[in-house]
C-alpha cells in the first residue's frame, strides 16, 4: 500500500507540472494586455503616461521573458506566495481564502446531497426493477444527466423564486451569521450543483447492483433464507459501490466546474465567480492560482478514491 501511495503521489506531481504549464501558457494566448485592460477599465488609459504603464508591467513581472515568469511563479508557489492580483491589488492567497470557503461550503453540501440521494435512488431502482419506482427513477436520471446546469438554475429562479416565492435569491450569507437564511439561499445553488451527480450515481449504482445481484454468491445468500435487507446491504451493496465511488471522486471536479455558472447566476461570491472575472480581466495570477488549487484537490480526492477500492473489495491488491 505504501509503495502504491508513493507511486501515485509521484504521478500527481507530474500531473501538477503539466497543469501549471498548460494554464500558464494558455491564459497568455488570449489577446490583449492585462495592464492595458486594467488601465482602460479604470478610465485612466489616456491620462496615464507610457512610463507608468511600463512601471506597472515591471511591478507584476510582465516585462520579463515568459519562461522566467513561469519559473518565478512556480518558485513562489513553493514558498506559499501566489502573487498579487492586478485588478484587486491584494494578495491572491488572501482573495482565495475569502472566496474558497463559500465554494467549499456549497460544494460539500452538493456532494453529500448528490451522493446520498443518487445512491438511494439507484438502490431503489435496482431492487425494484421493472416496478413503478424503477420506471419513474430511470427516465429522471436520463433528464438529470443531459440537462444543462444553467437551465436548471434559470428554471428554479423563475418557478421557485419568482412565481412561487418559496426561496430567496440571489446572494449568499454565511451560516454562522444567519443559519436559516443561509440554508434557504443555498437550496437552489446546491440542487443545481448536485443534479448531474444524483442522476449519474443513480444510473451507475442501478447498473452495478443488477450485475452484482446476478452473481452466484448473492443467489446463495438468498437460498440460505437471509432477509432482503441483509442480502442487499451486507453482500450486494458494498461490491456495487466501486464504480459509484469513482463517479463521486470525479464529481468533485465537476462541482468546481459547475460552480462557475452557478455562482454567476446566483451572484455568489465564490471561487467560480472570481475565476470568471479574472479570465475576462486576464488577471493571470488569480486564474493560475485557482486552477492549481483545484487541481491539487482533485488529485487528492482521486488518490483517496483509489485507496478506498481495497476496502470496498478485499480482492483488490495494490502492487
Amino acid at each position: 500500500m505504501t509503495t502504491y501511495i508513493i507511486r501515485r503521489l509521484i504521478q500527481a506531481v507530474f500531473v501538477l507540472i503539466i497543469v501549471t504549464i498548460l494554464v500558464f501558457f494558455v491564459i497568455r494566448l488570449l489577446p490583449g494586455d492585462p495592464i492595458i485592460i486594467y488601465v482602460a477599465q479604470s478610465a485612466q488609459v489616456e491620462a496615464m503616461p507610457p512610463e507608468m504603464i511600463d512601471q506597472l508591467r515591471h511591478k507584476y513581472g510582465l516585462d520579463q521573458p515568459i519562461i522566467v515568469q513561469y519559473f518565478n511563479w512556480v518558485g513562489n508557489i513553493f514558498q506559499g506566495d501566489f502573487g498579487e492580483s492586478i485588478f484587486y491589488h491584494e494578495k491572491v492567497g488572501k482573495l482565495m481564502m475569502e472566496r474558497f470557503p463559500v465554494t467549499a461550503y456549497l460544494g460539500i453540501l452538493a456532494l453529500i446531497f448528490g451522493s446520498v440521494t443518487g445512491l438511494l435512488a439507484g438502490l431503489l431502482a435496482a431492487i425494484r426493477r421493472g416496478k413503478w419506482v424503477d420506471k419513474v427513477i430511470t427516465p429522471l436520471t436520463y433528464i438529470g444527466i443531459t440537462i444543462p446546469v444553467f437551465f436548471v438554475a434559470i428554471l428554479l429562479i423563475y418557478i421557485v423564486g419568482l412565481r412561487l416565492g418559496w426561496l430567496p435569491f440571489p446572494g449568499y450569507i454565511s451560516p454562522f451569521k444567519d443559519f436559516w437564511l443561509s440554508t434557504r439561499l443555498a437550496i437552489m445553488p446546491v440542487f443545481c450543483l448536485s443534479v448531474f451527480s444524483i442522476a449519474a450515481n443513480a444510473r451507475q449504482l442501478r447498473s452495478s447492483m443488477l450485475e452484482v445481484i446476478s452473481q452466484d454468491y448473492i443467489r446463495t445468500a438468498w437460498s440460505k433464507g437471509l432477509r432482503e435487507r441483509r442480502v442487499i446491504f451486507k453482500h450486494a451493496l458494498k461490491n456495487s459501490l466501486i464504480p459509484v465511488v469513482t463517479l463521486i471522486g470525479l464529481g468533485v471536479g465537476m462541482i468546481f466546474g459547475g460552480s462557475v455558472l452557478v455562482e454567476e447566476i446566483f451572484a455568489i461570491p465564490g471561487i467560480g465567480r472570481l475565476m470568471v472575472s479574472s479570465i475576462f480581466g486576464q488577471d493571470y495570477l488569480v486564474v493560475q492560482a485557482i486552477t492549481f488549487v483545484i487541481a491539487v484537490i482533485v488529485l487528492l480526492v482521486n488518490l483517496i478514491v483509489d485507496i478506498s477500492y481495497g476496502w470496498l473489495d478485499p480482492r483488490i491488491r495494490y502492487g
